[in-house]
């Protein structure tokens, strides 16, 4: 029997994620009986507070054999099933390493890091050659079989874009939508295989010490590298504003990741405006109808690498 004491669940979390809807507060309050099973079956014993991100709770545990661990609960969403096959896909390369994972609820144990160590405390410049030189490693790895497919993502798109580009209230931006909706279209025949983490922001890497910064919390999907840019583009947005060039800041960071990771730029450019176009369906979903102006800002710049 575990002599861990009980899971305590914190109230941030459980406020936040609970907003979600009846099955995020049920997964919630079902957490602790969950999590004392999973502390059982796998030998752990809880080694500090719990952490928590906007979706999941992560217990710091030691394992039977001393070694420190991170057993990570989040609820099942189409977004992280596919999470435990592409971590064993990865095996560790460039990424936190998976111990054991359950199945039925979703449960990871993971490879401890440094959570209070992120790429985001790293000099701008070198904290976009880390992420690209990790990018090229985790896009080299083809997709294993069940995985969401890009092809499928994009073509989902494209059939939702003409009904939704009309909520936009300012024209030049349904004009810039529409462009990135033909982007998607061009390239929809060559989808890719590549295994993608699909979230590879800033706050996404962490220090480790089997190598110096590993990535964590993918959400997979089988597809073309470029669809794996944007966050590296558009994270620590007030450093590009704060160059006082908007798109030559912007072209770097694109001219980096894309000349490390080995992709065609205009193709890679493409699927970079599939993500915009991506992200403003899920605004015009939550009711927005204009775009974020740091949106408009780096889909103009990356124009100059799709036309």
């Amino acid at each position: 029997m575990n002599t861990s004491p009980p899971i305590e669940v914190p109230d941030a979390f459980a406020a936040s994620y609970g907003a979600n809807d009846a099955g995020a507060r049920a997964w919630i309050a079902d957490l602790p009986r969950l999590g004392g099973e999973l502390l059982d079956r796998w030998g752990l014993r809880l080694d500090g507070p719990p952490a928590h991100g906007m979706a999941s709770l992560v217990l710091p545990v030691v394992r039977a054999d001393g070694t420190g661990a991170m057993l990570k609960l989040q609820q099942l969403r189409e977004e992280t099933a596919g999470a435990a096959a592409g971590l064993r896909a990865w095996d560790g390369n460039g990424i936190v390493r998976l111990l054991d994972h359950d199945e039925e609820s979703g449960a990871q144990l993971l490879e401890r890091l440094d959570a209070t160590r992120s790429l985001a405390s790293v000099d701008g410049a070198e904290a976009v050659r880390v992420i690209a030189e990790l990018m090229a490693r985790l896009t080299s790895v083809p997709a294993p079989e069940g995985l969401r497919r890009l092809a499928d993502v994009a073509a989902a798109m494209l059939d939702e874009f003409p009904q939704a580009v009309r909520s936009l209230a300012v024209p030049s931006e349904r004009r810039l939508v529409h462009v990135c909706a033909s982007a998607v279209a061009d390239l929809l025949g060559e989808p890719g295989d590549r295994l993608l983490h699909w979230d590879l922001h800033y706050d996404n890497v962490l220090a480790g010490e089997r190598e110096p910064w590993l990535a964590i919390d993918p959400e997979p999907l089988a597809g073309d590298p470029g669809f794996d840019l944007w966050p590296a583009l558009d994270g620590r947005w007030d450093e590009v504003e704060a160059t006082g060039d908007v798109t030559r800041a912007v072209l770097r960071r694109f001219d980096l990741l894309t000349e490390t990771v080995g992709l065609d730029r205009q193709r890679a450019a493409g699927w970079t405006l599939a993500r915009v176009l991506q992200n403003t369906l899920w605004d015009i979903e939550d009711g927005k109808t204009t775009l974020d102006p740091a949106q408009t800002a780096l889909t103009t710049a990356i124009l100059h690498r799709w036309e």
